[in-house]
Protein backbone atom coordinates (compact mmCIF):
# COMPACT_ATOMS: atom_id res chain seq x y z
CA UNK A 1 0.00 0.00 0.00
CA UNK A 2 2.78 2.16 1.06
CA UNK A 3 4.88 1.73 -2.38
CA UNK A 4 1.64 2.13 -4.50
CA UNK A 5 1.22 5.11 -2.55
CA UNK A 6 4.78 6.78 -3.09
CA UNK A 7 4.47 5.57 -6.82
CA UNK A 8 1.41 7.73 -7.37
CA UNK A 9 2.76 10.66 -5.63
CA UNK A 10 6.35 10.44 -7.42
CA UNK A 11 3.92 9.63 -11.16
CA UNK A 12 2.20 12.92 -10.04
CA UNK A 13 4.85 14.72 -9.87
CA UNK A 14 6.70 13.57 -12.66
CA UNK A 15 3.48 14.67 -14.77
CA UNK A 16 3.46 17.87 -13.10
CA UNK A 17 7.27 18.78 -13.95
CA UNK A 18 6.49 18.11 -17.27
CA UNK A 19 3.36 20.21 -17.42
CA UNK A 20 5.87 22.97 -16.35
CA UNK A 21 8.84 21.81 -18.61
CA UNK A 22 6.92 21.72 -21.44
CA UNK A 23 4.50 24.51 -21.64
CA UNK A 24 5.73 27.37 -23.49
CA UNK A 25 4.19 30.85 -23.86
CA UNK A 26 1.98 31.66 -26.46
CA UNK A 27 2.67 33.93 -29.20
CA UNK A 28 -0.15 36.32 -30.91
CA UNK A 29 0.58 37.89 -33.83
CA UNK A 30 -1.01 41.61 -33.65
CA UNK A 31 -2.10 43.34 -36.69
CA UNK A 32 -3.87 46.88 -37.19
CA UNK A 33 -5.19 48.67 -40.58
CA UNK A 34 -3.70 51.65 -38.68
CA UNK A 35 -0.22 50.85 -39.60
CA UNK A 36 1.28 50.11 -43.26
CA UNK A 37 1.27 46.61 -44.34
CA UNK A 38 4.44 44.55 -43.75
CA UNK A 39 6.70 44.62 -46.59
CA UNK A 40 7.90 41.09 -46.04
CA UNK A 41 7.42 38.28 -43.99
CA UNK A 42 6.78 39.25 -40.50
CA UNK A 43 4.25 40.49 -38.15
CA UNK A 44 3.56 44.37 -37.37
CA UNK A 45 3.97 42.90 -33.59
CA UNK A 46 3.85 39.51 -31.93
CA UNK A 47 2.80 39.52 -27.78
CA UNK A 48 4.56 36.91 -26.09
CA UNK A 49 3.97 36.76 -22.46
CA UNK A 50 4.23 40.39 -21.03
CA UNK A 51 5.68 41.75 -23.64
CA UNK A 52 4.97 43.04 -26.82
CA UNK A 53 7.71 42.88 -29.99
CA UNK A 54 6.57 45.52 -32.37
CA UNK A 55 8.89 45.73 -35.84
CA UNK A 56 10.77 48.26 -37.11
CA UNK A 57 8.49 51.00 -38.84
CA UNK A 58 9.81 52.85 -41.18
CA UNK A 59 7.73 56.37 -41.92
CA UNK A 60 5.47 55.05 -44.47
CA UNK A 61 2.01 56.91 -44.66
CA UNK A 62 -0.35 53.82 -44.48
CA UNK A 63 -2.63 55.74 -46.69
CA UNK A 64 -0.68 57.02 -49.43
CA UNK A 65 2.28 54.29 -49.07
CA UNK A 66 4.49 56.96 -49.02
CA UNK A 67 7.47 58.38 -47.37
CA UNK A 68 7.78 61.98 -46.43
CA UNK A 69 10.93 62.89 -47.98
CA UNK A 70 12.38 64.41 -44.25
CA UNK A 71 14.04 61.84 -41.41
CA UNK A 72 11.71 64.21 -39.35
CA UNK A 73 8.75 63.34 -41.29
CA UNK A 74 9.49 59.83 -41.46
CA UNK A 75 10.18 59.95 -37.69
CA UNK A 76 6.75 61.33 -37.06
CA UNK A 77 5.12 59.09 -39.34
CA UNK A 78 7.10 55.75 -37.53
CA UNK A 79 6.21 57.11 -34.19
CA UNK A 80 2.56 57.48 -34.88
CA UNK A 81 2.73 53.48 -37.03
CA UNK A 82 4.10 52.40 -33.76
CA UNK A 83 1.65 54.28 -31.77
CA UNK A 84 -1.01 52.49 -33.63
CA UNK A 85 0.51 48.86 -32.73
CA UNK A 86 0.54 49.67 -29.46
CA UNK A 87 -3.29 50.81 -29.35
CA UNK A 88 -4.10 47.28 -30.81
CA UNK A 89 -2.86 46.14 -28.26
CA UNK A 90 -4.13 48.20 -25.26
CA UNK A 91 -0.81 50.10 -24.86
CA UNK A 92 0.47 53.30 -25.39
CA UNK A 93 4.30 54.91 -25.10
CA UNK A 94 4.29 54.89 -21.46
CA UNK A 95 4.45 51.04 -21.73
CA UNK A 96 7.59 50.79 -23.70
CA UNK A 97 10.62 49.51 -22.45
CA UNK A 98 12.91 49.67 -25.03
CA UNK A 99 13.31 51.17 -28.45
CA UNK A 100 15.88 51.20 -31.19
CA UNK A 101 16.44 53.59 -33.98
CA UNK A 102 18.34 53.21 -37.22
CA UNK A 103 19.68 55.80 -39.64
CA UNK A 104 20.80 55.97 -42.74
CA UNK A 105 22.69 59.05 -41.67
CA UNK A 106 23.57 59.70 -38.44
CA UNK A 107 23.36 63.37 -39.19
CA UNK A 108 19.48 63.48 -38.99
CA UNK A 109 20.43 62.50 -35.44
CA UNK A 110 19.40 65.35 -33.23
CA UNK A 111 16.00 65.74 -35.59
CA UNK A 112 14.66 62.43 -35.30
CA UNK A 113 15.72 62.86 -31.71
CA UNK A 114 13.28 65.92 -31.49
CA UNK A 115 10.13 63.98 -32.67
CA UNK A 116 11.07 61.16 -30.92
CA UNK A 117 10.91 63.38 -27.61
CA UNK A 118 7.30 64.49 -28.36
CA UNK A 119 6.20 60.96 -27.77
CA UNK A 120 8.11 59.92 -24.15
CA UNK A 121 8.03 61.44 -20.48
CA UNK A 122 10.51 60.01 -18.11
CA UNK A 123 11.04 57.44 -16.97
CA UNK A 124 12.28 57.24 -20.55
CA UNK A 125 12.56 53.80 -22.43
CA UNK A 126 16.08 52.26 -22.53
CA UNK A 127 17.65 52.99 -26.35
CA UNK A 128 19.84 52.55 -28.62
CA UNK A 129 20.72 54.63 -32.06
CA UNK A 130 22.84 53.45 -34.67
CA UNK A 131 23.87 53.93 -38.06
CA UNK A 132 23.14 51.45 -41.01
CA UNK A 133 23.82 51.22 -44.55
CA UNK A 134 20.67 51.52 -46.09
CA UNK A 135 17.00 50.81 -44.96
CA UNK A 136 13.19 49.50 -46.82
CA UNK A 137 12.19 51.19 -49.63
CA UNK A 138 15.13 54.02 -49.19
CA UNK A 139 13.59 55.01 -45.98
CA UNK A 140 16.13 57.33 -43.79
CA UNK A 141 14.55 56.14 -40.45
CA UNK A 142 13.56 52.56 -38.63
CA UNK A 143 12.46 52.09 -35.54
CA UNK A 144 11.16 49.11 -33.73
CA UNK A 145 9.91 48.50 -29.52
CA UNK A 146 9.33 46.39 -27.10
CA UNK A 147 6.55 47.16 -24.63
CA UNK A 148 5.61 46.03 -21.14
CA UNK A 149 2.22 44.16 -21.45
CA UNK A 150 0.71 44.97 -17.56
Amino acid sequence: MILALVFACGLLAGFGIYAIVSSTPGETALYTANAPEPIGPYSQAVQCGDYLFMSGQIGLDPATNNLSGTAAGEARQAMENLQAILAEGGLDFPDVVQTRIYLTDLADFDAVNAVYAEYFNEPYPARATMQVAALPKGSRVEIEMIANVR
